[in-house]
């Protein structure tokens, strides 16, 4: 209600022999604010100030004081619609997924590393030693070479002739280790061999060169104690090059990505075009086609419903005209029927009313109302919608469900009585309750817990549409989450599916 439209209400209400006093509480109990009814009462007393512009007044409401103050309005809106996207709130939604990991760090620990289980490790901790100018050694067990980079630039490749079988005790251990002893010539207890250049990495694990027993003989080539064995020559160079502490890189295939890949488990939807998002903080759970251009249907009757509220005096009495009984789901208006527009958005959003949907554009100017519905759009970020009617029956009404999230996120913000009427939860102290007492209900998700409000055109058994928010209380907090639907086969089972989607794999 514009506070014009307040102050109207004060004087219908005095000019009924109300009480003051009662006046207040009733406004009270419609959620305004002391101060607002103050106003109000003011105005009451010297309504004709009313018809001078004040930029306090027209900030505080939606008062139409001339054609350049809207324009004017407009153009700030447009400009700021980023923001409004954007949002400034920030509320983070974890996924919970049992693999999910700390962040990688830039400090490594040098050693057998469960890090290295994970795909991309080695990469990661190579082309960060190759980024850092590091001088470091890589053994490429998979394709047995050996590499020397200095400063970060490779200038030494040479084969590894014997590495630890596989499976055995002695396997060569991947991982990410640094030379901790070099000698030229190290005797092994444990195989009763000399190794020449030997440079030890991890417990009895070396890099050296063709070991020989104490008569001379070189161990066959077969046989190996898990170290990385290379020809003397090929020894001798790493050992010239690498320092104690210098990192050595022992990578191997089990520790890299194979072929083969997961596919997360989506909810079954059938929506050519849906979007599942966070009106607060825009976080989009899921979506598809959210850009592409679709009928609307009887969504339109949102946008309808706006523009009725912010530019009619909602209790003024309109004249039922014959051209307004168009084809509707639920016949209840009768040509020459006296009716304010309070009562007409009842069945407009419970039943997707056409009838009234056409009697509230035409006591206002159906021409010029259309019109205020596609500027309202523009201005709310809603750039690629048109409306040609009020009621959604063309197929020239279209949009995008990216932009139907501007509308929902307007009306929860702005004018959440309007989702109140779909859910049956609004508030009706002021203008009273609906004349039809035997309304139905238009969206199927009326009965669920999380429901808010929201508004569907499901007659179609092949293409159904369906927007609809839900309160859902995450934490401390509770969460209004958009959820939209277009060109679907069963809308109610894609939101009710998208919920569970949420509800079991976001906290």
């Amino acid at each position: 209600m514009y506070h014009k439209q307040l102050v109207e209400h004060i004087i219908h209400k005095k000019a009924q022999g109300m009480l003051e006093a009662d006046i207040r509480h009733e406004l009270m109990q419609d959620d305004w604010s002391k101060e607002d009814i103050d106003l109000g009462f003011h105005y009451a007393q010297f309504p004709e100030r009313l018809d001078h512009f004040s930029l306090e007044r027209m900030l505080r409401s939606e008062v139409e004081a001339s054609s350049f103050i809207i324009v004017l309005l407009l153009a700030i809106s447009v400009s700021v619609v980023t923001f409004v996207y954007s949002g400034t709130e920030v509320t983070n939604y974890n996924l919970v997924a049992p693999e999910m990991t700390q962040s990688d760090k830039r400090v490594f620990t040098y050693g057998v590393s469960q890090a290295l289980s994970q795909p991309d490790f080695f990469n990661k901790v190579k082309n960060q030693f190759i980024e850092s100018k590091t001088t470091f050694v890589e053994v490429d067990l998979t394709q047995m070479i050996a590499r020397v980079y200095k400063d970060g630039i490779p200038i030494l490749e040479v084969p590894v002739k014997t590495k630890g079988k596989s499976g055995s005790w002695w396997e060569t251990p991947a991982g990410l280790y640094k030379i901790e002893t070099k000698e030229k010539t190290h005797y092994s207890t444990i195989g009763h061999v000399t190794q020449p250049w030997s440079m030890q990495f991890q417990g009895n694990f070396f890099i050296h060169g063709i070991p020989y027993y104490e008569d001379g003989t070189s161990v066959s080539s077969s046989f190996s104690g898990g170290c990385i064995r290379l020809k003397n020559e090929d020894a001798k160079k790493i050992f010239d090059i690498v320092t104690i502490n210098t990192p050595i890189l022992v990578y191997e295939k089990d520790f890299s990505p194979d072929n083969f890949s997961y596919t997360e488990t989506k909810p079954n939807i059938s929506a050519d075009s849906f979007m599942y998002a966070d009106i607060n903080n825009n976080f989009v759970f899921l979506k598809k086609n959210e850009t592409r251009l679709v009928k609307i249907g009887s969504i339109a009757k949102l946008m309808t419903a706006l523009v009725a509220t912010e530019y009619i005096n909602i209790e003024k009495i309109s004249k039922v005209p014959k051209e307004a009984l168009v084809e509707t789901s639920v016949p209840r208006l009768k040509e020459g029927l006296r009716i304010d527009i309070y009562q007409l958005l009842f069945p407009l959003l419970r039943e997707s009313s056409n009838e009234s949907g056409e009697a509230i554009a035409m006591s206002y100017g159906r021409k010029q109302f259309i019109k205020h519905m596609n500027e309202k759009a523009k201005s709310i970020g809603m750039t690629h919608t048109t409306f040609v009617d009020p009621t959604g029956t063309s197929d020239d009404n279209v949009s995008t469900v990216e932009d139907m999230f501007m509308l929902a996120k307007y009306i929860y913000n702005n004018r959440s009585f309007i989702f109140n009427i779909t859910s049956g939860k609004v508030k009706t102290s002021t203008y009273g309750k609906s004349i039809f007492s035997d309304l139905g209900w238009g969206n199927s998700l009326i009965h669920n817990e999380y429901f808010f409000g929201g508004i569907a055109d499901e007659k179609d058994l092949i293409n159904q549409y369906n927007l609809s928010v839900f309160e859902i209380k995450n934490g401390s907090s509770v969460r209004p989450i958009f959820f939209a639907s277009f060109q679907s086969k069963n809308s109610k089972e894609d939101i009710t599916n998208g919920l569970d989607y949420l509800l079991t794999r976001y906290k």
